[in-house]
């Protein structure tokens, strides 16, 4: 049926909803993590290249003329004391001590130790690093991994696995990372050649990137919960729909069979009346075979409800017309005070199963009666041909729906009414739309002033 069909569709749709979301998350995550990683390795590069200028300005920061200055140095304090004449003034004393001073502290490293130890070392990406020397293959410096630095203040033991520690990590991310060469070469003095030192720095990724790299899977988690539980959801209001639509049914079936029992009821006490006249007895009879008739159509109603009717080009107006009738013939004590208006033309053809085609008439004309008070009113039947299509409207002034229920009318369970089990629309909707391939709408309603249902079918032809 349809709504089996919607919520196969619907259960389809959450999936492939879901997998949508799924596939975006990861394809940005992605791109994302590639962006990263870029920085990053800038990061690393910034880094190894800030040790190679550090280590090079702090060798060349030994100063090859110490012994001299030294020498400066013990000389002015022995001028000071006046233990060497010379014709210095104090003053000028006191500039060659600080000149002295100054020369001693050359060449100056301060820039680069604060560029190292201040923006690069406390790295805001958290990029595990380990640098180590090309001949022993040893780590000499790390950064942001979970081995406390410096291994001296280790024991033996400890110290032992710490360096076992390090380089199982150096393995892991060379395995993920080409490890960055660092060179340093120092010139010689004394015409001999230069010094050339080579290290490695070997970095893994920073544990943002291995967050991201979980955070699709993680997202997916959310969404099937979402799917598990829309799904559970949707399915306890479809139970709940059925149930209401069992029970509907339950109460529909008792409805319908009552209205002709109590009249065959009424008419056998009729019939026990001892002077009882023959033009009686003869109206009796009559009667009582219509409510047979009545009772077997009843039965094959919910007989076809439950399968698939068997659908056959008729002419929907005495269709219609006899239904009206039947429900003229039964109306409670307002009797003239409503009035049935029926305009239909004479040929309006369609395929249409008759049995319950007259049920959803018979639903709609019931539904009007219920929404006109206690004074009465108008229920208008009319019908015509529109492109292929037949339409049927059944309209009364009764008190009207209020437009925030239109929704909820044709829902199993809802009704207006105090009494009402809320199934004739509903079952009526779902005659026309699966068995008929038409539909049935609510196209008008004021409060206070009445509503007009629609049922459109498809012509024959």
């Amino acid at each position: 049926m349809k709504a089996y069909r919607l919520s196969v569709k619907l259960k389809l749709g959450m999936i492939v909803f879901a997998g949508l979301i799924a596939i975006a998350s990861l394809a940005y995550t992605q791109r994302l993590v590639e962006r990263l990683r870029e920085r990053e390795q800038s990061v690393i590069q910034l880094w190894a290249d800030a040790q190679a200028q550090v280590a090079r300005a702090q060798r060349q920061s030994v100063n090859p003329y110490r012994a001299e200055l030294e020498g400066l140095q013990a000389f002015l304090d022995r001028v000071g004391r006046g233990q060497v004449a010379a014709d210095i003034a104090p003053a000028t004393l006191d500039r060659y001590r600080q000149a002295l001073m100054w020369a001693e502290s050359m060449p100056p490293t301060g820039q680069l130790n604060f560029i190292l130890d201040e923006i690069l070392e406390p790295n805001p990406f958290g990029v595990p690093a380990i640098i180590t020397d090309s001949a022993s293959q040893e780590p000499i410096i790390w950064r942001n991994v979970d081995v406390r630095d410096p291994l001296g203040e280790l024991s033996p033991a400890d110290s032992i696995d710490a360096v076992q520690e390090l380089r199982r990590l150096r393995a892991a991310m060379d395995a993920t990372y080409e490890p960055i060469p660092i060179e340093i070469t120092f010139p010689s003095s004394g015409g001999a050649s230069s010094t050339k030192l080579r290290q490695y720095v070997h970095y893994g990724e920073s544990s943002l990137i291995q967050e991201l790299r979980i955070f699709p899977y993680v997202q997916l988690l959310f969404v099937g919960l979402f799917i598990v539980v829309g799904y559970v959801g949707f399915s306890y209001v479809r139970r709940s729909e059925q149930s209401n639509l069992w029970v509907g049914m339950a109460r529909e079936a008792a409805h319908q069979l009552g209205t002709p029992i109590s009249s065959l009821m009424g008419w056998i006490e009729i019939l026990r009346m001892p002077d009882l006249k023959r033009a009686r007895r003869t109206e009796a009879v009559d009667e009582i075979e219509k409510d047979v008739h009545r009772l077997r159509r009843v039965a094959n109603r919910f007989s076809d409800i439950g399968s698939m009717p068997k659908m056959k080009p008729m002419d929907l107006t005495p269709v219609v017309r006899n239904t009206v009738d039947y429900i003229e013939r039964r109306i409670p004590q307002q009797g003239g005070r409503v009035r049935l208006h029926v305009a239909l033309p004479d040929a309006l053809r369609a395929p249409i199963n008759e049995e319950l085609f007259a049920w959803v008439v018979e639903n709609l004309l019931k539904n009007a009666l219920d929404a006109l008070d206690e004074a009465g009113g108008t229920i208008d039947v009319r019908g015509e041909r529109i492109d292929g299509r037949v339409r049927i409207e059944v309209e009364d002034t009764g008190c009207g729906i209020e437009r925030r229920e239109w929704n909820n009318i044709f829902r199993p369970g809802f009704s207006t009414k105090q009494r009402g089990w809320g199934l004739g629309l509903s079952l009526a909707q779902r005659i026309v739309e699966d068995y008929h391939g038409g539909s049935l709408s609510l196209v008008r309603s004021r409060v206070g002033e009445g509503s007009t249902f629609r049922i459109e079918l498809p012509a024959e032809g």
